[in-house]
């Protein structure tokens, strides 16, 4: 199976800046609005990453200090900036930025993984050219999970014996190219027992799937992210399903953004089922529901 020709999405990024002036990126779908830095209301006993909070249509919005969240020289003027408000993981918060700069489209075969020795490797999940301007994107996953990590809250004695017969016939292949969003899908599974293989791009994950098919092994049953770069998760399923040795795996596929639009994309491109990062019991329902689909196929 070659992945060389694999049909690439289109994917529109928002450019911004902080104080050193580099170009970041983050996913205009992970964005709801872009405000003039409003009057914050700080709390002495928040997260020292948090500015404070606003109010924004009568809703408390927490405002992160991305430079700080992200180990960057703060603001010339802590005042002044704009905030992005992003809608990511179930939740709302405002990133404070020194400007946004413009949106721009391009196809997710133009997103590259970062290069390893990048100064701020641990939050990009990659990079483009913008007009010969290299541009990392924001793994705003990373920044929400060092102020507020995802709760893991699926214990064992909650499974019937029966699910955990049938959590014991499934083979998971985890892919996500977000450590963090791996490590929480990683730790689920391993509450109610799975041990799973993990892959941090689609190309690896397709590796991983090759070889072990045929093999005591074998894959039933894949887990992906959506917006990885290179090769995301839409492709890679519709990769999968053009491919007759996987036209048969179960594929749930694991996305930050909340949306009807996406859970149809998903529905066209060939996947099982959709679901919303993060909530422990919810992938566990999940995976409980791939685990019944599979032992009736």
């Amino acid at each position: 199976m070659s992945t060389k020709h694999a049909r690439a999405d289109s994917l529109s990024l928002l450019l911004f800046t902080l104080r050193s002036g580099k170009l970041m990126a983050i996913n205009l779908l992970k964005v709801s609005e872009i405000i003039p830095c409003p009057a914050l209301t700080h709390l002495p006993e928040s997260h020292p990453h948090v500015k404070g909070v606003a109010t924004l249509r009568g809703a408390s919005l927490s405002v992160i200090d991305l430079s700080r969240a992200i180990g960057e020289r703060p603001l010339a003027d802590p005042d002044a900036g704009c905030l992005i408000v992003t809608d990511v993981s179930r939740s709302k918060q405002g990133l404070h930025v020194q400007a946004v700069s413009k949106i721009v489209h391009c196809l997710t075969t133009d997103i590259r993984p970062p290069p390893y020795g990048s100064s701020r490797h641990s939050f990009i999940t990659g990079v483009t050219q913008v007009d010969g301007v290299l541009v990392q994107v924001l793994d705003i996953e990373k920044v929400i999970h060092g102020i507020a990590p995802a709760q893991i809250v699926v214990e064992p004695d909650q499974l019937t014996t029966h699910e955990v017969e049938l959590l014991g016939t499934v083979q998971i292949l985890v892919v996500d190219d977000s450590q963090v969003a791996l490590q929480q899908s990683i730790i689920t599974l391993r509450n109610i027992g799975i041990e799973c293989r993990t892959a941090r791009s689609a190309r690896e994950a397709i590796d991983v799937l090759l070889e072990l098919k045929g093999t005591s092994g074998e894959i039933n049953v894949l887990i992906s992210d959506i917006e990885m770069s290179e090769m995301d998760g839409y492709a890679l399923t519709r990769t999968l399903r053009e491919t007759p040795d996987f036209s048969d795996l179960y594929i749930l596929l694991h996305t930050s953004l909340d949306s009807a639009m996406n859970s149809e994309k998903a529905r066209i491109a060939g996947a099982d089922a959709v679901l919303t990062k993060f909530s422990s019991p919810e992938l566990t329902r999940c995976v409980l529901e791939a685990a019944r689909t599979v032992n009736a196929r």
